[in-house]
């Protein structure tokens, strides 16, 4: 299923995004992991481009394949360029076409200060390009509700996320964000910009320490007032940190479903019990 469609027909949109394992012996874990997430009923599955966006060794591909042909979910596989040739892109559309996936999220990746990267792509819309000239597939794209982190300002964010739509992009999903009040600034200029493309609000649920000194450190993302305070009173006081992180999402959540948001994208971190316990107290609003 070509996942703009999916967009078209139904609204909320309600999908899940897993990462490949390191090594391969994780490969049956992780189908375990997505065997339990469709339990969700998510109308599709992301599956996050293979550690530093190498093509070596990268089961992206492979894993959204099976999720497909296994478990009957339509895949989405995140492809990144910033570490790609123009022979890599092109393998990996061929190796997606072989595979049956329609459907791909385009992104740049991420800059390692003092790695070396290829020089064949800068941006996103770049890579969507040379996808859209070269395939059938679907673009989707990220967007960023408090502006990309090397923007000047949330202006010119959005005049990029115009430069992906002309390349093919045709549904956007927001980086992880704990402050609705800032998504739906962020979506009132998006729409007064004249965009009008679907966008799918990104929640993570956090739920351990270290999910904050990690994820919410590096994400940039404003932290609320409510929230900074769970964090405060439970960090060292795991198992109510994980009851108090799994309600914040689900209040997240089903404040923005019903602002009529068009998708929820759940950022799972590989944590089925996780996703489970958010989807029980929103599936009433999906």
């Amino acid at each position: 299923m070509k996942i703009p469609e999916l967009f078209e027909k139904k609204k909320p949109v309600f999908s899940l995004e897993i990462f490949p394992p390191k090594r391969k012996s994780g490969l049956e874990k992780i189908y375990d992991t997505i065997e339990k997430l469709t339990v969700c009923k998510p109308d599709f599955i992301s599956v996050t481009y293979g550690a530093g966006g190498n093509i070596a060794n990268n089961d992206t591909c492979d894993i959204a394949a099976n999720i497909k042909k296994k478990f009957g979910v339509e895949p989405l596989a995140h492809l990144t360029c910033v570490n790609s040739t123009m022979a890599d892109v092109t393998e990996m559309i061929k190796r997606f076409a072989a595979a049956d996936i329609e459907n791909v999220l385009a992104l740049r990746g991420d800059i390692v200060p003092g790695e070396q990267i290829e020089k064949e792509f800068f941006h996103a819309n770049e890579l969507a390009i040379e996808v859209q000239r070269n395939s059938g597939l679907q673009i989707l794209g990220a967007c960023y509700p408090e502006g990309h982190s090397e923007s000047k300002n949330l202006r010119e964010d959005i005049q990029n996320l115009k430069y992906k739509i002309g390349a093919g992009v045709k549904v956007l999903i927001t980086q992880l964000f704990f402050d609705n009040q800032l998504f739906y600034e962020f979506l009132a200029q998006v729409r007064n910009a004249g965009i009008q493309i679907p966008i799918s609000a990104g929640i993570m649920p956090i739920v351990n320490k270290k999910q904050i000194e990690k994820t919410v450190a590096l994400s940039g993302a404003s932290l609320p007032h409510e929230f900074t305070k769970m964090i405060s009173l439970y960090e060292n006081r795991p198992e109510e940190l994980y009851q108090h992180g799994i309600q914040y999402a689900v209040d997240q959540i089903r404040d923005l479903l019903e602002h009529g948001v068009d998708g929820i994208h759940l950022y799972t971190m590989n944590n089925p019990d996780v996703a489970l316990a958010v989807y029980e107290k929103i599936k009433d609003l999906l």
